[in-house]
């Protein structure tokens, strides 16, 4: 079954630019009667010079023992959707309370210098789903992607130079196979500063101010569900589920009884090859800075465009850091492409994710809410 949001409400949710998501996030916490914390990024600015922030709202009890924990825009424009589900729940919340003793934290916009800006990455260039590593430690290696990083980047946005790199990447591929690109690709690279999925030379303000708001407002929970909406993988319009407790585990097992093991151990979304080895991921940072809270969720992305569109946005996303001087047209065309494969503008998308997102929550929070204490 295929949850359909109402129309209107999917218009009402879904904004066009971070200023709006933001203002009616701000709004929706207010008529939900949820205090909100506005943590505001000081070394960056919106494109046209405003403030930026991440904004937090908060019900319930600050002694609660367990809490659901929603993040939106940790990969900049998928925060379009991520913000429109935290909306959609606070107009839930509005009429209908969280249940007694459960605290509901939502983070809108952990990386709002790349919602702003449409950029995936932080303001450093680093996707910050990478970037929550060990820094004590030397970073992970990722010894075979530096022979991938010319097929990944373009030097030049025309048809020719993008069919050349094109060519690399499948030679590259009918050496090495489609599994071990999937992984090389995906599981993060901190050698190549301008290349995809730099996870950076040390904490991005994001990183910091994840602690710092886990600190302020889930200091005494022991129990957390945890939600970071994101967009790009899976069937368009239907929700794709990235467990990252361990398999067969208690919280493995506890996010297949809110959501079902059919979507918990699925391995769809990677063009049928293994789940790569993510490291610095958003929930390996909530486990770091909670360290005496249980931790069960999700990384939840809805399908958008096939992966080699989707992977021709990434290469957008680089072109526009590395060549900030283009013409206005072509940056204006090079966004669009991001949008279309991370935030698409087809209303009937956006019921459909907004129906799923609906439903996801709400399971979530009766899970949660059964979570023994």
């Amino acid at each position: 079954m295929n949850p359909l949001a109402p129309a209107a409400l999917a218009h009402a949710c879904f904004m066009p630019t971070y200023a709006g998501a933001r203002a009616h996030f701000l709004a929706a916490a207010a008529a939900a009667g949820a205090p909100t914390d506005i943590l505001v990024h000081e070394q960056a600015r919106g494109p046209d010079g405003s403030t930026l922030s991440t904004d937090v709202a908060v019900l319930g009890p600050r002694d609660a023992e367990r809490a659901l924990l929603v993040v939106s825009g940790t990969h900049g424009p998928e925060g379009f959707t991520g913000s429109a589900a935290q909306i959609a729940l606070l107009y839930r919340l509005a009429v209908q309370p969280p249940p007694a003793g459960l605290r509901i934290v939502l983070v809108h916009a952990i990386n709002p210098w790349g919602f702003a800006h449409l950029s995936r990455t932080t303001e450093n260039n680093v996707d910050l789903n990478r970037n929550f590593i060990d820094w004590e430690a030397p970073p992970p290696d990722n010894p075979l992607y530096p022979s991938l990083h010319a097929a990944l980047t373009a030097q030049e946005w025309s048809p020719e130079a993008l069919d050349a790199a094109e060519a690399r990447l499948q030679a590259w591929i009918r050496v090495q196979g489609h599994a071990t690109f999937v992984d090389v690709l995906a599981r993060g690279q901190y050698t190549h500063p301008h290349g995809v999925h730099y996870g950076g030379a040390g904490r991005e303000w994001s990183n910091r101010t994840l602690e710092t708001l886990l600190q302020r407002h889930l200091a005494g929970v022991r129990r957390i569900g945890l939600i970071d909406w994101h967009t790009g993988l899976g069937e368009r319009g239907q929700p794709f589920f990235l467990c990252f407790n361990e398999p067969g585990d208690a919280g493995w097992e506890r996010a297949c009884r809110w959501w079902g093991r059919d979507r918990i151990e699925t391995r769809a979304g990677f063009d049928g090859s293994a789940r790569p080895r993510y490291q610095g991921l958003l929930f390996q940072g909530v486990q770091r800075y909670a360290p005496a809270a249980e931790v069960t969720g999700a990384v939840i992305e809805f399908g958008t465009l096939a992966s080699a569109e989707t992977r021709r946005a990434l290469q957008a996303d680089s072109y526009l850091k590395t060549h900030p001087g283009l013409p206005q047209d072509q940056a204006r065309a090079l966004r669009a492409l991001l949008l279309e494969a991370f935030s698409p503008p087809d209303p009937d998308w956006k019921r459909s994710v907004l129906g799923h997102a609906l439903r996801i929550q709400e399971q979530a929070i009766q899970g949660v809410e059964a979570w023994p204490a």
